[in-house]
């Protein structure tokens, strides 16, 4: 079972962010985003509510579970998506999380 400070080292590599900028999102330095991560220290909850505001799934990270999205609030074309990321492993979904904020981005 992974630990809240891997599951925040999951979030951020997601969104394609080295410690510094996603640190930076939440308001904190380098070395906190790493002391979060590697379980040395805890995180303060108004940098969790601007983590949440940049996309992080804070549900899972602070409890393992996963949001769920209510019914129906999927078209088609998300659902077969979301089905087919999931038949990735680990690595092709970080590499698809990643081109999924780059083009965001854009």
């Amino acid at each position: 079972m992974q630990t809240f400070g891997e599951r925040l080292k999951e979030q951020r590599k997601a969104l394609g962010l080295s410690q510094q900028e996603f640190g930076a999102v939440g308001g904190v330095e380098a070395n906190a985003q790493g002391r979060y991560e590697s379980g040395e220290r805890m995180p303060k909850t108004d940098y969790l509510m601007a983590l949440g505001r940049k996309g992080v799934d804070l549900l899972y990270v602070l409890t393992g579970e996963r949001s769920r999205l209510p019914e129906g609030s999927l078209n088609t074309n998300e659902r077969a998506i979301i089905e087919n990321y999931r038949h990735l492993d680990n690595e092709d979904q970080e590499a698809i999380a990643q081109l999924a904020a780059s083009l965001a981005e854009c």
